[in-house]
């Protein structure tokens, strides 16, 4: 048996984050005194339901940790297929140098419960509260209570949930972005 292959033919592959798919979003962030930022993240994921909770892990040295750190909120925007150009620019830049609202010609709409801006354009808008952060490593995850969620009535379903591929949500695997088309049909 070869030193890569297990007793169940599977290959042994190296301790990783290999969960995928994961949503791509931009979260969004403000603290007293400091414009508005924004943050592509794909380690993002739903932790409860009652109360619904959604962790994010953001490295400390990030601009807008400091801002999610000082405000205790933020905003989980879900962007849509056409967003990536959006999603890799405020992924690859640093708010304490670019206004990324601005350069991406992104309209920042007041939050109803939260200081942070939502993005207008981004299809639903969660907005959280900080309600834990734990130090892991690399990243520190801060668990947001979701406080308020919006979204743009055209991705809605006939019963007033979000319909993954109406938003054309963005998720992200194997360092590509990957669009949600279609249900999978369940046999049952």
């Amino acid at each position: 048996m070869s030193s890569v292959q297990s007793r169940h033919s599977k290959v042994d592959l190296k301790p990783g984050t290999l969960l995928s798919p994961v949503p791509a979003v931009l979260v969004s962030c403000k603290s007293q005194g400091r414009r508005p930022n924004i943050i592509s993240l794909a380690w993002v994921g739903t932790v409860c339901s009652e109360p619904p909770v959604i962790a994010i892990g953001v490295r400390p040295t990030r601009y807008s940790h400091e801002l999610i750190l000082k405000s205790g909120e933020f905003v989980v925007n879900l962007p849509s297929c056409d967003q990536v150009e959006v999603i890799d620019f405020c992924g690859s830049r640093s708010g304490r140098n670019v206004d990324k609202f601005a350069e991406m010609g992104l309209e920042a709409l007041p939050g109803s419960a939260v200081g942070a801006p939502l993005i207008a354009s981004c299809p639903v808008n969660l907005e959280c509260k900080v309600v834990n952060r734990v130090a892991l490593g690399s990243h520190d995850v801060f668990f947001g209570e979701v406080v308020a969620a919006h979204a743009d009535p055209g991705v809605l379903t006939s019963a007033g949930t979000v319909d993954p591929a109406k938003a054309r949500l963005v998720a992200y695997a194997s360092a590509a972005y990957w669009s949600l088309a279609a249900p999978v049909e369940r046999r049952s």
